[in-house]
């Protein structure tokens, strides 16, 4: 079920006891259902050992709730993984500003995926390339029957596109692409199933031989949107008024949209908030960061994945636009418990519903980058949460943690020799060890 709230002021102040008692009570989930967050309930090696190779144990990361977000009229609780500071407060912060022009409206396509056969040693890849489409209902109609469960619930062949690849290492050869409605899943596994027992069928009738077998990436045809309104007075902060900051913003993605070296560190802000999600549910990350690129840069030029602009009223508008391959059933959704417990902190019941809040996540990730860079630097907040990491690094505990990354802030010195000096002279103090 869906939260009924994802304002829970002061949570980062909370005690991590408290905060869990904080999310249970917003959530209306269990101790029990939560307690999956934690090391005790969580991924065990007993479970690792069935899910990888050579296992020897498991390996954490932070999990961190963003909070405020509202996505199509809806509250919700976003389970964020990620070592990297700041993200987790950006877009939590960047989702409080969004709530007053009404959070993020979000909307993705059909869950279609695209399976690939390469189809080589032809004698007039022209010919062969029409004698498939000649078969097209025939081969669909074979693709229907492979996976009776997901045809079940609507999902299966949808198409059939030939592509001929003139110039090639090897010369011409033909790719053939099936277009699979996956429903609810990732759809790896069916997609690549899908493409094998197929590809006997094309080489007969073409006469060639089908090489690859595989599931693209590039999930073109399977696009998560988010676009949002930020008020402009809410933008206001610190002497920079909400007009400067809101110029400050179009300018920097300005940047990103001409220049691929600025649009590869700028869509890698959209990542962190992207990825952290994906990976808290159990998704395939790596797929995900691989369409994401991919996309941005299909004109053949590659450029940044969202847009900022301002409306009529002088308000900033965001949008994101991307490929969002994610499933809730299946691989590790089903049977990691923190992805499991993940996706029940959201309420999602489909993947399309996680593709929504995923996509809304990564454009207010983005909007917490180009709003620190359009205006205090992105080292203030950034380098002030790195340096607790630091200090932790250099041996600090306890109380001396705080002390010694707000001596280094001061100093706007966040290196570990510099934190490595604060805390011998901190324990060498008398009453201090």
């Amino acid at each position: 079920m869906p939260a009924s709230t994802s304002r829970l002021p002061g949570f980062y102040n909370q005690a991590l006891d408290e905060r869990l008692t904080a999310l249970a009570d917003a959530s209306g989930l269990s101790a029990v259902d939560l307690a999956a967050f934690t090391p005790e309930a969580g991924l065990v090696p007993a479970q690792a050992d069935h899910m990888i190779e050579n296992v020897v144990g498991t390996f954490n990361l932070p999990l961190g709730i963003g909070l405020n977000f509202i996505v199509n009229g809806r509250e919700a609780l976003v389970p964020m993984a990620i070592e990297e500071p700041s993200v987790v407060a950006g877009a939590s912060f960047m989702a409080k500003l969004a709530r007053a022009g009404g959070g993020f409206t979000a909307t993705t396509s059909e869950p279609h995926m695209i399976g690939q056969m390469q189809v080589l040693d032809l004698d007039d890849v022209h010919s062969a390339r029409l004698k498939i489409y000649e078969r097209r209902d025939d081969l669909l109609a074979e693709a229907d029957t492979i996976d009776p469960v997901l045809k079940k619930f609507g999902g299966g062949a949808r198409d059939l596109e030939v592509r001929v690849i003139e110039d090639s290492p090897i010369g011409p050869f033909l790719v053939v692409h099936l277009i699979y409605d996956v429903r609810d899943a990732m759809g790896a596994n069916a997609v690549n199933t899908a493409c094998e027992r197929l590809a006997p069928r094309i080489e007969a009738i073409t006469g060639g031989r089908v090489h690859l077998r595989i599931l693209s990436n590039l999930a073109d045809r399977r696009l998560a949107r988010a676009r949002c309104v930020i008020p402009v007075k809410e933008l206001t902060f610190e002497g920079y008024s909400g007009y400067q900051v809101r110029d400050g913003i179009i300018e920097a993605w300005a940047f990103a949209a001409s220049d691929p070296y600025r649009a590869a560190t700028h869509n890698k802000g959209i990542m962190n908030g992207v990825d952290a999600v994906v990976i808290a549910t159990g998704n395939d990350w790596r797929a995900i960061e691989a369409g994401a690129h991919a996309y941005a840069a299909r004109s053949g030029k590659y450029t940044s994945l969202s847009t900022w602009s301002k409306d009529g009223k002088g308000d900033l508008v965001g949008t994101l636009e991307m490929p969002m391959a994610v499933g809730i059933i299946g691989g590790a959704t089903k049977v990691h418990p923190s992805a499991q417990a993940a996706l029940k902190l959201m309420g999602v019941k489909t993947a399309s519903e996680l593709a929504e809040i995923i996509v809304s996540v990564g454009l207010a990730q983005n909007m917490a980058a180009l709003r620190a860079l359009a205006t205090e630097g992105i080292q203030r907040g950034h380098m002030s949460l790195h340096a607790r990491q630091v200090a932790i690094a250099a041996g600090a505990e306890g109380g001396m943690i705080e002390k010694v990354t707000a001596q280094m802030v001061a100093e706007k010195v966040v290196r570990i020799d510099r934190a490595e000096e604060l805390v011998r002279a901190y324990t060498e103090t008398p009453g201090n060890r």
